[in-house]
């Protein structure tokens, strides 16, 4: 049930972490906010935040790697797909090995089941872009950046979070 649980708990996040506007200056201030968390709690992620036609923001903490990077491209191009969080995807999908079903046609060098890409929904025109996070388990690669967006929006993180695993 944790599994049900956890994907009805994503599309609430999904649904409420919604922009009345999102621009250059949003994406600064979200990835400002999520690099300054990183750095103070030590956490070796990257941060890339794009819009369908072109980067954003991007910080490589210590500690990163060039995989992390690669990582959140793969995650990027399944928000971009799928217009979902990449988490919610690994519960959907529940494949151990981390590539999408054959069916799907998604090659595995640009596209991984993997959480921490979380679409930017914009109200009244849908999913623009996507935040993606790369470099912690997937479950908290995914809650850094709903805390985040929480914060950045005003609402509870308690009531959006998910549970300890």
């Amino acid at each position: 049930m944790a599994t049900a649980d956890d994907i009805a708990k994503i599309a609430e996040q999904e649904a409420a972490l919604v922009f009345p506007v999102f621009d250059e200056a949003t994406a600064f201030a979200i990835g400002s906010a999520l690099r300054e968390k990183a750095l103070a709690e030590k956490l070796p992620i990257v941060i890339d935040i794009q819009l369908w036609d072109r980067p954003l923001f991007y910080a490589a903490l210590p500690g990163s790697t060039a995989s992390n990077t690669n990582w959140a491209r793969r995650k990027r191009n399944v928000v971009r797909i799928y217009h979902k969080s990449t988490y919610r995807l690994v519960h959907e999908k529940a494949r151990p090995d981390r590539t999408f079903p054959p069916a799907d046609g998604l090659d595995p060098v640009d596209h991984v089941l993997a959480g921490g890409g979380f679409p930017i929904t914009v109200k009244g025109i849908g999913v623009i872009g996507v935040i993606a996070v790369s470099g912690l388990p997937e479950r908290q690669d995914h809650a850094v950046i709903v805390a985040t967006l929480c914060d950045h929006l005003g609402f509870d993180h308690a009531a959006l979070a998910l549970p300890a695993a």
